[in-house]
């Protein structure tokens, strides 16, 4: 932990730069040019709280500090900047999100206006909205400011604290955020330094883990799938085969590729999504390919077997009662449909769960979410697994903040949690939360 001490010194050491900075930075009374945003996002990785020198008399030096402290302390990915009353406000949060390219809650202090915005990973669009109506009415910087940020602390903030907040010199003393053109803001202690590293450690070791489970299970999907290929034994230039069976067939082959690339490239258990959804486009080209040799309609575009997607497209969807859940309909091959018909138990896929036995995919575990999202999309996973282990952990917030996202796969483009650098990497549209702009309307892609 920081010591007071160690504050006093730096502070003390750099009281002449910083006021060296402001006198050459100053120029003429009253003149001031439009801060660069790239200046503000520089100073933002590296802190989480940056005034800029012609905003100084809003908030102190020792003010910032003792926000930037909270902030880390809390390992959240909350940034906030103090700038002056004549900041072009057109476009500056997507500019300011481009600028620093890190997932978080961004807000901002221009003259006596205020607002925020933030991924969707990390505070809800309603949620920062709330946030920045509480604290509108306060006209004292300090005081709104602080309000903000205990009250966003307290909101279910995804993510952690970016890793560039504990960089350091090579002596051991992080000192990234003490100097922001001038102005001293906070040193994070060597101790903050390492618990927030070790939080980052053991996020990443329990990801790894999670994907290298969900591994196994999408391995045996994409073998399964080859084996559907080769099994078909289709030709393209067999007698009786058009364009379009040649069609359906190279869109197969193509998704059996991209599956196999997409899990090569998986780097965290979100990404497995697109691997389970390659593989469901794969068996409806294969599935419209039989109809076409087989002289049938076309089959219609549908989820895959609930009980096991490498059963291929759903025909039907017959009502299915969980053990311990309430009754509700799911998608069902005809194979399975022929079997509750008959009385008989469908035939389920069951993966290893944590304690080695064999359970059925929706009572493993969180880590099965991705790779059922995938096969089934946002729109219809509460439905089908309310009531199961998975959906309850699905809906939650803490499986929103270690997978990415709950059951709207994908709303923070690309997998993206809280302290994340993405770069350009983000949807300004999703990019949301406050009204707009100072005043009202907008949304995070336009200005405030």
């Amino acid at each position: 932990m920081r010591t007071p001490m160690l504050r006093g010194l730096v502070r003390w050491a750099l009281v002449p730069v910083a006021a060296l900075l402001a006198v050459l930075m100053a120029g003429a009374p009253g003149a001031h040019a439009a801060t660069d945003l790239s200046t503000v996002a520089a100073a933002l990785r590296e802190n989480p709280v940056y005034v800029d020198p012609a905003a100084s008399d809003q908030l102190s030096a020792a003010d910032a500090e003792a926000l930037a402290d909270k902030i880390r302390d809390a390992d959240k990915p909350v940034f906030v900047a103090v700038l002056p009353a004549d900041q072009p406000e057109r476009d500056l949060f997507a500019n300011l999100r481009t600028e620093t390219g890190v997932t978080g809650l961004y807000a901002v202090r221009s003259g006596d206006r205020f607002t925020a915005r933030a991924d969707s990973a990390v505070l809800s669009e309603q949620a920062v909205g709330n946030l920045v109506t509480a604290v509108r009415g306060t006209d004292d910087t300090k005081a709104q400011l602080d309000d903000f940020v205990d009250s966003a602390l307290r909101s279910n903030v995804g993510g952690s604290a970016p890793a560039s907040w504990g960089s350091s010199t090579s002596d051991g003393v992080p000192v990234a955020g003490l100097v922001t053109t001038g102005v001293v803001l906070a040193a994070g202690g060597a101790g903050a330094y390492a618990l927030v590293r070790r939080r980052h450690r053991q996020r990443e070791e329990e990801r790894r883990a999670a994907l290298e489970k969900l591994r196994v299970v999408v391995d045996e999907d994409i073998t399964a799938f080859g084996e559907e290929l080769d099994r078909l034994d289709f030709h393209p230039g067999e007698p009786g085969a058009d364009d379009a069976m040649r069609g359906d067939y190279e869109r197969a082959l193509d998704s059996y590729d991209e599956a196999k690339s997409f899990m090569a490239a998986a780097t965290k258990p979100e990404e497995v999504r697109a691997v389970t959804q390659a593989l469901d486009d794969g068996r409806f080209s294969l599935a419209r390919l039989a109809a076409r040799r087989e002289g049938r309609p076309l089959p219609d575009r549908r989820p895959p077997c609930f009980f096991d997607p490498r059963h291929g497209p759903s025909v039907a969807d017959v009502n299915w009662t969980p053990v311990g859940a309430a009754p509700r309909e799911v998608p069902v091959c005809a194979a399975d449909r022929a079997r509750l018909a008959d009385g008989e138990d469908p035939m389920i896929r069951e993966v290893t769960t944590d304690t080695g036995a064999r359970r059925p995919y929706w009572e493993a575990g969180p880590a099965y979410g991705p790779w059922a999202g995938g096969y089934f999309g946002g729109g219809i996973l509460p439905g089908l697994l309310i009531g199961t282990m998975l959906g309850s952990m699905m809906a939650s917030p803490a499986y929103a903040a270690e997978y990415g996202s709950g059951y709207g796969y994908g709303a923070t483009g690309g997998g993206y949690e809280g302290g994340d650098v993405s770069g350009a990497d983000f949807d300004s549209g999703d990019f949301g939360g406050g009204f707009g702009d100072f005043g009202g309307g907008g949304d995070f892609g336009g200005g405030f």
